[in-house]
C-alpha cells in the first residue's frame, strides 16, 4: 500500500508518462535505435514503464547513457541510478518509476526483454 490518494496516484502516473516521452525524445536525439516503451503498470512493482533501446557499439551505448543521465539531472531528476557503465554492453538507468535499458544489439537479442515484459500477465493462481 503506497498511502497515496487516487488523485496523487494519477498525477504520478501522468508525470511518469510525460517523462517517458521526454526520455524517448532524448534517445532519438542521441541516435538510439529500435526504441520500445513497455507499460509495466499492473505487471510489476519495479516501475511504471520500461524503455528499451540499442546503440551501435559499446561507445555509442555509453554516450547515450551519459546523455540521458545529463538530461535527467537538467530536468530535476538527479536521483537516478545507473549500472553497467563500465562495459556498456547493457546499461540500466533507473529513475524510480521508469527503467531505461540500453543495449548493444547482440546483447539485446540475447536477453529479449521486450518479449519477457510485453506479454500479458498470467492470471493469479487461485486456491481452493
Amino acid at each position: 500500500m503506497t498511502g497515496k490518494s487516487p488523485s496523487e496516484a494519477l498525477r504520478d502516473s501522468n508525470s511518469s508518462a510525460l517523462l517517458v516521452k521526454q526520455i524517448v525524445h532524448w534517445l532519438d536525439e542521441a541516435k538510439a535505435e529500435e526504441i520500445v516503451t513497455i507499460d509495466l503498470k499492473g505487471k510489476t512493482s519495479i516501475g511504471d514503464f520500461m524503455i528499451v533501446a540499442s546503440g551501435r557499439s559499446d561507445r555509442h551505448v555509453g554516450a547515450i547513457a551519459d546523455k540521458i543521465k545529463e538530461k535527467l539531472r537538467e530536468t530535476g531528476h538527479g536521483r537516478v541510478r545507473a549500472e553497467g557503465t563500465e562495459a556498456c554492453d547493457w546499461v540500466l538507468i533507473d529513475t524510480g518509476d521508469i527503467i531505461v535499458h540500453l543495449f548493444r544489439p547482440e546483447v539485446r537479442d540475447f536477453y529479449n526483454l521486450e518479449k519477457m515484459w510485453s506479454g500479458e500477465r498470467p492470471p493469479e493462481p487461485t486456491s481452493h
